[in-house]
């Protein structure tokens, strides 16, 4: 396992942080030390600087895989900027980062948003994350901020200290009223494109897309509701065309998803969770081995 260290650009890379986190300034993650088979796959994953120089693909499933020949969003397009620049999370498959692009330049033609503030996508080698995600693991994940673009470049002091702006309402049964038409909109255009399997939001979200959503509405089914996701939407790509390598998700039910299986999550028990009787132990770290095989090649490519 040791030989894997070289394999992993390894330096001191930036700390990768939650949604909403600021990574503090000039942080250094500390050096990893010996490397064995009980090592977190995190732990590797998340110390890669560059892409594997490996043909382009998708390697195992959303939230236990790796991705080879990743491909960077540019920071600045002409309707998106890319945030938190210091989590070195713009990574992705071709296939979302072609989407990301030609869904943005819709983004302007639905809705008065210059454009799409992106935040992570994937590392540069994908596999686990340090902090922030179960998924985004084969660079087919994103997450927009459902803030719209400044129609100015920001500053990369503010891509790392601008918040986004809190969609849901603070009793978590409705969304605020910084929910507009807009949002909706943007949540529409993305659902519509054949190529995305799904996009999770928070309930109160989903609820008021439900109640607000005119005509055509087969795109709901692919609109999930999701614990989190109250500042921004996550888009998942399928599959791409072509690559074994990765492994689908259950397409979603039929249905628009807006009848009594929206109770659930506005139940008291997920509102106002009650702390267990016993602290729950902290959840096991997957390793390495626990992945792919390919996953290893793709640590181990220069």
């Amino acid at each position: 396992m040791r030989r894997i260290a070289f394999a992993l650009l390894l330096g001191l890379a930036a700390l990768p942080a939650a949604a909403q986190d600021v990574t503090p300034a000039g942080y250094k993650l500390p050096p990893l030390g010996p490397i064995t088979d009980a090592t977190p796959a995190k732990q590797l994953f998340g110390r890669a600087v560059a892409p594997a120089d490996l043909r382009a693909r998708s390697i195992g499933f959303y939230a236990k895989g790796c991705l080879a020949g990743a491909v960077a969003l540019t920071v600045n397009g002409q309707t998106w900027q890319v945030m938190r620049l210091s989590r070195n999370r713009m990574w992705g498959n071709p296939v979302l980062i072609d989407f990301l692009e030609r869904f943005s330049a819709k983004v302007p033609k639905v809705s008065n948003w210059p454009g799409i503030l992106v935040g992570d996508i994937s590392q540069p080698r994908g596999g686990p994350m340090l902090t922030g995600h179960a998924s985004h693991q084969i660079g087919l994940d994103a997450d927009i901020w459902l803030t719209p673009m400044p129609d100015r470049t920001l500053d990369k002091q503010t891509r790392e200290t601008m918040r986004a702006k809190m969609m849901v309402r603070d009793d978590r049964l409705d969304v605020s009223n910084l929910w507009t038409a807009d949002q909706m909109a943007v949540v529409r255009a993305a659902a519509l494109d054949p190529q995305v399997e799904r996009i999770f939001v928070n309930a109160a979200i989903k609820k008021a897309i439900c109640r607000d959503a005119a005509g055509d509405r087969s795109w709901l089914s692919k609109v999930r509701p999701m614990y989190g996701h109250d500042y921004h939407f996550h888009v998942r790509m399928l599959c791409p065309a072509g690559e074994s390598s990765c492994t689908p998700q259950t397409p979603p039910k039929d249905g628009e998803g807006c009848g009594s299986e929206l109770d659930y999550w506005f139940s008291d028990a997920v509102l106002h969770p009650k702390p267990p009787a016993t602290p729950p132990k902290p959840p096991r770290q997957i390793t390495l081995n626990e992945l792919p095989a390919a996953c290893r090649d793709v640590l181990m490519a220069p």
